[in-house]
Formats: structure tokens, sequence, C-alpha cells
């Protein structure tokens, strides 16, 4: 899934404390299904505080985990306390978090099997082969997600941007810096001109200071958010270049900065999570832009 330049209010620490306020008094209905939840999120109208704002990050990428967990279990993975998901919920008019999770588990019938009983089963004698097998079980539960809900449109605009670049500027890091290093080493290796922004002495402002309007910038950020990423892409915004992202929500700060963005959640395992979706979308990339240079 993908959006163009919307996301939801980035309140943080700083939002107005309105998350008493009604669904209704901002001009909504009572959301009856998943997909209605989304969008409301998505609208970019409902501001939250950090706790709310955390729930809502997990929701939007955890909607199998939400949909069979207790309120206890989610609560925990979500690293909130469980009244703080009964609050998020009598914000969108429910009574409290059950009748609110109906929403989750009525989207998932007929969705794409969920991985969660996979982390259930006995464990392997072998404590290694298990969390392997835990692993690549988030693996293709992340690819599986590319599978069954891909934006086609967004993605060719994307290459279409990057293809036409005279230079694109690679942006990641923490997370995110192995998928942003292997494309730069695949864009060099096609010869297609690029520079990663790799932060080497704290020069990443400097690195991203020549862009122009005719370059590009593939940005590549997940959650938590809390790295330089937003920072020099903001930059490069200013300047006008074209900013074409990777990221797992419409809650990254990245949505708002870019002229196109592809939604890429990543499935996790014992505190790991996968990176198999970002570099499979990532490179899918690389070769549409080589294909279209070359064509």
């Amino acid at each position: 899934m993908s959006g163009r330049r919307t996301s939801l209010g980035q309140a943080g620490d700083s939002a107005p404390r309105k998350q008493g306020r009604s669904l209704a008094a901002l001009g909504y209905t009572k959301p009856q299904t998943y997909e209605e939840l989304r969008a409301v999120l998505a609208s970019g109208t409902v501001h939250f505080p950090k706790r709310l704002r955390q729930v809502a990050i997990f929701l939007w990428q955890h909607p199998s985990e939400v949909a069979l967990g207790t309120i206890a279990q989610v609560a925990d993975q979500a690293g909130v306390q469980p009244s703080t998901l009964v609050r998020f919920a009598q914000i969108f008019g429910y009574s409290g978090f059950s009748d609110f999770q109906l929403l989750f588990k009525d989207r998932m019938k007929g969705s794409w099997p969920d991985t969660q009983g996979s982390q259930d089963k006995a464990a392997e004698p072998n404590a290694n082969l298990h969390f392997l097998n835990g692993m690549v079980a988030a693996c293709q539960a992340s690819l599986g997600r590319i599978g069954n809900d891909f934006d086609i449109a967004a993605f060719e605009t994307m290459v279409d941007h990057l293809a036409a670049a005279e230079l694109i500027y690679v942006i990641g890091s923490k997370r995110a810096f192995p998928v942003t290093t292997y494309l730069s080493l695949t864009l060099s290796q096609q010869g297609v001109r690029n520079v990663l922004v790799d932060n080497v002495g704290s020069t990443a402002l400097d690195q991203v200071g020549c862009i122009t309007p005719r370059d590009a910038v593939l940005a590549v950020s997940f959650s938590p958010y809390n790295s330089i990423t937003p920072d020099l892409v903001a930059v490069a915004h200013e300047r006008k270049a074209r900013i074409l992202t990777i990221t797992d929500s419409t809650f990254s700060p990245l949505a708002k900065l870019s002229d196109t963005w592809l939604e890429v959640v990543e499935q996790d395992f014992g505190g790991f999570r996968s990176l198999a979706a970002s570099l499979a979308v990532g490179m899918a990339l690389v070769h549409g832009v080589v294909a279209q240079r070359t064509g």
C-alpha cells in the first residue's frame, strides 16, 4: 500500500491532548470496517499524543496480531498499558477494545495467513534452529504482504522519477542502512550514478547539500522513526528534489515529504525484524530504473 503526501499529523509529545474528541466533531462517523479505520487514520486530521500515536502505528502495521491477541498481549506488543488501548478504541466510538477488535477480526477473513501461530508452536529442541525457523517465517510473511497488497501505480511512478533523475541520493540509517547500502551498490554496478548518504564523520547534511531539482532521493525509513533520515529528506524537499520513499506506514514523517511512497511492513520474530520485503522492493526498483534507462 502507498500514499502520496498523506499522513497522520505528526503530533508526538507536542500534540494537543485532544484524544477525548469524538470522530463526529471531526466530521467522521464511527468506522465500520478496517478499511474505513485506515482511511480515517491516513486522513491526517486525527492528532494523537505520544502513547496513542504509538498504538496507532502498531495497529496499522500489525492488524493480524491485533485480531488474534488478547488486550494484554496486544498492549504488551505495542508497548503500552491495556487502558491505553481502551482509550484509543473509545476515540473511534467503541465502548472498549473487544468490540473495536472486531474490525481486525473481520479483516482477517479471507486475508493472507497469519504467522502468529508459528511463534506459538512448541519450540524446537535446538534453540538456534527454532530461531532460524522463526526468522524464515517472518521473512515469508513480509514477502506475502507485498504479494497481496502492492501499489503498482506508485511503484511505476517511483521508477519513472528515479530513471529521469540526474543523480540519485540514497538515504537510510540504522535498520534501514543495510537496505540503502545494497541499493546503492546495485545501482552503481548497473552504471546508475548515485550517492549513498552514509553519514561517515557526521557529514550527512554536507552530503545532501548539493542536491538540485534535477536529482531524486530514494529514502528508506522504518518505525520508530528516530533517525536522522527525516531531517535529510527535509533538506532535499526544500531543494525541490523528487522524494521517493519506502516506509512502513502513513505515520512516517517521510510520507508527507514524499512525491510518492510505498508501504512495506516487515514481520518480526523474537525482537528481530525481517528486511526481506524491503530488499525485494528495492531490487525491483533498481531493475525498473535500469530497464527504463537502457530500453
